[in-house]
C-alpha cells in the first residue's frame, strides 16, 4: 500500500509532547490531538483546534490519554558489523584501557576482519537484532556508519548492508562514510597514505553510487590528526557532503572547533572539549552528541563539559554509539537515563536530544524530530502518565505503538 493510499487517522484525547520551537520545554499540549495524512502530520495541537477536514474520511482512535512524542531518533551508531569483541571487555575489565586495546591490535581493527569475511547477506542478517531492538523503542530513523571495511570493497559492503536495512524494515535510514576510522593492517602504519585512499578513492566512488548521506572521521591520537581529518573533509565539501567528526572523546586535539570550521552537523563524544570548542559549535550550528554509553563502558572518568555547551547555546542530542567495542547498547531509552545520571542532563534535554536535536544532527530537521504540519508521521505512542518515565526507567520499555508513516 502506498502512502497516498493510507486512510487518515486521527488520534484523539491524547496528550502531545511537540517539541516545536514556538512552545516551551517539550512543547507540551494537554488535551490534545494529532491528524495524519498522506503520510504526514496534518494537525497537532490542542483538539479544541482540530478542524473539521482533518476528521473527513479519516479512522478516529482514542488515544486514551497516553503521550505522542516524535518518533525517536538514534544519530549515531555503528549499527553494522560481524561477530562481536566481548573478549575486549574481559580484557578491559582485568585492566587495559582503550588505547591498549587498540595497540595490541584489537579494537576497531579486530572488527575489520570479520566484517571483510562477511557478506553483505551475513552483515544483514546480523544487523537486524539489533536494529530490531532499537525499533520496539519507538526508534524511526537510525543512522548507520561504516568504518569497520577501511577499503573499498568493505565500505561499499556495509553501507549497502545499512540501506538495505531500510528495505525490510520500516525505518529510515541515514548512512554515513567513516573510511577514516581507523589505520588498516595493510597501511603498514602510512596514515597520510591511507588518507589520500579514504579522500581521494573511497569516498569519490561510494558518493557516486548514492551510499553517503554524510562523511564522518575519528579524529584522535589513536587514529587520525586534525590535518589528516580535514583532507577527508574538503574532499567531502567538493561532492557537496556534510560532516560529522568523532572529536575530543580520549584528549584535546581541538576537534570540536575543527568540526565548526566545517560547519559539521555534529561534533560526538566530546568528553575533552574546552570552551573555544563549545563557542565555535555554537557559532557554527553544530549539535553536540553526547554518547554516554561509550563513557560507561570504558569507564571513562572525564565528563563532557556539559555546562560549557548551555553557556554557549550548543544543541544537545544523545544516542546509543552502538557498536561491538565500546557501546554494545541498543536501547536509547537507557541511553536517555545514562545521559541523565552521568551526564547530568535534564528530561527535557535528554527527550529533545532524541527526537528535535537527534534530526538536527542528521540534517533532517525540516522532516522530522517534531509534531508539526507538515512533517513526517513517524511517531511513537507511549502509555505513561508523564514523558519523565521515558527517562527515568531501566528496563522498561512502555511504548503503545510505533508509527512510521512516510519512507525517506
Amino acid at each position: 500500500m502506498s502512502e497516498a493510499e493510507r486512510p487518515p487517522q486521527v488520534w484523539r484525547n491524547v496528550r502531545l509532547a511537540t517539541f516545536a520551537p514556538t512552545l516551551p520545554g517539550i512543547g507540551a499540549v494537554e488535551k490534545g490531538a494529532l491528524a495524519i495524512r498522506d503520510g504526514r502530520i496534518a494537525f497537532a495541537g490542542a483538539e479544541a483546534d482540530l478542524p473539521g477536514a482533518a476528521l473527513a474520511g479519516a479512522e478516529t482512535i482514542d488515544g486514551e490519554g497516553r503521550w505522542i512524542t516524535p518518533g525517536l531518533i538514534d544519530c549515531h551508531t555503528h549499527l553494522v558489523w560481524a561477530g562481536d569483541r566481548a573478549h575486549e571487555f574481559e580484557l578491559r575489565l582485568a585492566g587495559a584501557s582503550y588505547e591498549e586495546v587498540a595497540r595490541a591490535g584489537g579494537g576497531i581493527v579486530s572488527s575489520v576482519a570479520a566484517l571483510r569475511a562477511a557478506s553483505e547477506d551475513d552483515l544483514v542478517r546480523q544487523t537486524l537484532p539489533r536494529l530490531d531492538a532499537l525499533l520496539a523503542e519507538g526508534v524511526t530513523t537510525v543512522e548507520v556508519k561504516s568504518g569497520y571495511g577501511l577499503d573499498l570493497p568493505g565500505e561499499r559492503k556495509a553501507l549497502r548492508a545499512a540501506r538495505r536495512l531500510g528495505e525490510v524494515r520500516p525505518v529510515g535510514i541515514r548512512t554515513t562514510f567513516l573510511g577514516a576510522h581507523a589505520l588498516p593492517p595493510e597501511a603498514g602504519g602510512d596514515k597520510d597514505r591511507y588518507i589520500a585512499e579514504v579522500a581521494g578513492t573511497m569516498l569519490p566512488a561510494l558518493a557516486a553510487e548514492g551510499l553517503v548521506d554524510a562523511v564522518d572521521a575519528f579524529c584522535e591520537g589513536i587514529a587520525f590528526s586534525p590535518e589528516q581529518v580535514a583532507r577527508v573533509f574538503d574532499r567531502a565539501a567538493a561532492h557537496g557532503l556534510p560532516v560529522k567528526l568523532h572529536a575530543d572523546q580520549l584528549s584535546n586535539l581541538g576537534g570540536a572547533a575543527l568540526a565548526a570550521r566545517y560547519q559539521a552537523l555534529s561534533a560526538d563524544h566530546l568528553e575533552h572539549t574546552d570552551a573555544a570548542g563549545a563557542a565555535a559549535m555554537a557559532a557554527s550550528g553544530t549539535v553536540a552528541v553526547l554518547l554516554p554509553g561509550a563513557y560507561y563502558f570504558i569507564r571513562e572518568t572525564k565528563l563532557p563539559p556539559v555546562d560549557l555547551f548551555r553557556r554557549y547555546g550548543v544543541p544537545l542530542a544523545v544516542a546509543t554509539d552502538c557498536n561491538p567495542g565500546t557501546s554494545p547498547l541498543t536501547s536509547l531509552l537507557l541511553a536517555m537515563n545514562m545521559a541523565a545520571t552521568l551526564f547530568r542532563l535534564t528530561v527535557d534535554e535528554c527527550l529533545a536530544g532524541v527526537t528535535r536535536e537527534a534530526a538536527r544532527a542528521l540534517g533532517i530537521l525540516a522532516e522530522a524530530g517534531t509534531l508539526e504540519a507538515g512533517k513526517r508521521a513517524d511517531l511513537a505512542v507511549w502509555s505513561v502518565e508523564r514523558p519523565a518515565e521515558l527517562v527515568y526507567r531501566m528496563g522498561f520499555n512502555p511504548l503503545h505503538v510505533r508509527i512510521r508513516a512516510a519512507r525517506d
